[in-house]
């Protein structure tokens, strides 16, 4: 009963790539979740409600905000129930760093972006060329047939465009830009040679696509999509593992450990803690799909010692937990514009237009400050009732006038490269412990000159493009939002080359233990600027791929 023949803990986006890949491969799979059970449209509960529906309009109490200090901007009343508690999950910051969890079936696959780009070789190749950290162990070659695989099945919309260091993907027709993106995009590509405005390139559906779909538009994607107009675990690739009949799939199970057999030198199972009762139980399995996500996978390797691995399981290179990364967000500009009075948009589209990065590419001039790169995400719109609110007006003429949209406004913010740096890492604190018994995690997270430095020539790029495609009253921010924010965490088990310097291969598979693989965003490399759960995706198919060819020669 305990036994299957490969075991995936998380069920979130690469936990659910790696239930379907090997349910469809024949394997009997175990599927593990710490969190509760969330059933696709049953449980969406919100999903139809409108704002006058919730008892504080969708706003955070200042209880919740006591309970939850840690949130990021997608937490409302509206959806706060797919993120966790973060008074009940306590870790520990040693510098501010914001790790924003959704422990339930489908993870952070019920909340996240969907924002869909390639990595490149100019990606891949960075580290090694640079000198920094270690070099990929892969090239774009590699993956690019895994990206057009998982592409065909999520079902992504977005222009191609012919940037080699934006790799265009299999898409789905684009979704539309309002006038006002539309008139930013062509005065960009007119005034600039080396960047362009392009239409998001996302997860959601713009027509339908394997019984799902499409998008409808609302834009209330973090509460769960009824109509499977984005990609989800839940929408799509649990539903296709239990399609087969070989997945078994566990919720409230909390995995403690990876167990090893010294004999074979090879983990034979997990051992697992239910969430309820705390009853501790065994499973074993030929193969285990590490996915939990880049800090709880770094977590439980650390947490699964033994006589071979004192400080670890795989971790004979000493890098797991280390060479942390998330995006740096938190640096743009708004602007107005006059003009197109007569225009206007319907519907909400659920994506951004996007600018891909532009500085330190092969054919550019190399800035001297900084290495690597950033990508803006924005959107135009016109100033809405709610925003004139704040205008403190009173009347009916002041009643009339929310009746009328406002000025176009645009707004720029940017995503940008963090190198992996060894001292940015998670650990476990030796004495403090969660309410299952479990070491807390400390997290130690700084920025250093490089994003500094471009974060300095991102404000500065956001005002020159608004002022040069004739924007007015432009306002530039730039805050450090603590690192975390971003949700976009990877890089403390690291795919390499090396087993002295990294902890995967090319094949996200431990160099320690031959079947154990880990695809979530702890095997990243480095960061790219580009959001980073397609690649996760990829590199999940593929693993998978792999360890079941590995496992029909018997090296598994």
């Amino acid at each position: 009963m305990g036994t299957f023949d490969a075991i995936v803990v998380g069920s979130g986006i690469s936990g659910g790539w790696a239930a379907k890949e090997l349910c469809e491969k024949g394997l009997k799979t175990l599927v593990l979740e710490r969190g509760r059970n969330v059933e696709h449209i049953k449980d969406y509960t919100t999903a139809f409600m409108h704002p006058w529906q919730f008892p504080h309009r969708l706003e955070i109490t200042e209880a919740d905000r006591k309970e939850n200090p840690v949130q990021c901007q997608a937490y409302t009343e509206a959806s706060k129930q797919f993120f966790v508690n973060d008074r009940e999950h306590p870790y520990i910051q040693e510098t501010p760093f914001s790790w924003i969890r959704g422990y339930q079936v489908g993870g952070r696959s019920l909340t996240w972006g969907r924002q869909c780009y390639r990595l490149g070789d100019l990606d891949f190749e960075a580290n090694a060329k640079e000198g920094i950290a270690v070099d990929w162990p892969i090239r774009y070659k590699d993956i690019a047939p895994w990206y057009d695989y998982v592409e065909e099945f999520v079902g992504i919309s977005g222009r191609q465009e012919g940037l080699p260091h934006l790799p265009d993907g299999t898409f789905l027709p684009p979704m539309e830009m309002n006038c006002i993106e539309t008139f930013f995009s062509d005065k960009i590509r007119g005034h600039y040679k080396d960047r362009i405005v392009t239409i998001g390139r996302t997860a959601n559906l713009s027509q339908g696509w394997k019984g799902r779909g499409p998008c409808q538009y609302r834009n209330l994607c973090d509460r769960g999509c009824p109509f499977s107009g984005y990609f989800s675990s839940n929408a799509a690739t649990l539903p296709a593992a239990a399609a087969t009949g070989n997945m078994t799939l566990l919720p409230d199970s909390i995995v403690i450990e990876v167990l090893f057999d010294k004999q074979r030198n090879k983990a034979k199972g997990v051992r697992v803690m239910n969430a309820h009762t705390r009853q501790t139980t065994d499973y074993f399995a030929r193969v285990i799909f590490l996915n939990a996500s880049t800090i709880a996978t770094a977590a439980i390797l650390l947490n699964s010692v033994s006589p071979r691995f004192p400080n670890g399981m795989g971790n004979s290179s000493e890098q797991i937990g280390h060479n942390l990364m998330d995006h740096f967000t938190g640096t743009g500009a708004t602007a107005e514009f006059e003009g197109f009075p007569d225009q206007y948009y319907s519907g909400r589209r659920p994506t951004p237009i996007y600018i891909p990065r532009f500085r330190n590419l092969p054919s550019s001039p190399q800035q001297k400050d900084f290495i690597r790169g950033y990508g803006f995400q924005g959107a135009g719109s016109r100033l809405d009732w709610q925003e004139k609110l704040l205008a403190g007006d009173f009347g009916v003429s002041f009643k009339e006038q929310l009746t009328h949209p406002g000025p176009w406004s645009m707004w720029l913010g940017a995503w940008g490269e963090t190198l992996p740096y060894y001292d940015n890492k998670i650990t476990l604190d030796k004495d403090q412990k969660d309410k299952w018994g479990l070491p807390l995690v400390r997290i130690a997270f700084e920025y250093h000159d490089n994003e500094t430095a471009m974060r300095k020539d991102i404000k500065a790029s956001a005002e020159e493009m608004l002022a040069a495609t004739g924007f007015k009253n432009i306002h530039s921010y730039t805050h450090a939002a603590p690192g975390g924010s971003a949700v976009h965490e990877m890089g403390t088990v690291r795919m390499g080359r090396d087993p002295k310097t990294s902890a995967l291969n090319a094949f996200n598979q431990l160099h320690d233990v031959k079947n154990v693989f880990i695809t979530d965003g702890s095997c990243m490399t480095s960061a790219a600027c580009q959001n980073p759960s397609l690649t996760y995706m990829a590199l999940t198919a593929r693993a998978c791929d792999y360890a079941v060819s590995e496992m029909k020669k018997q090296n598994l």
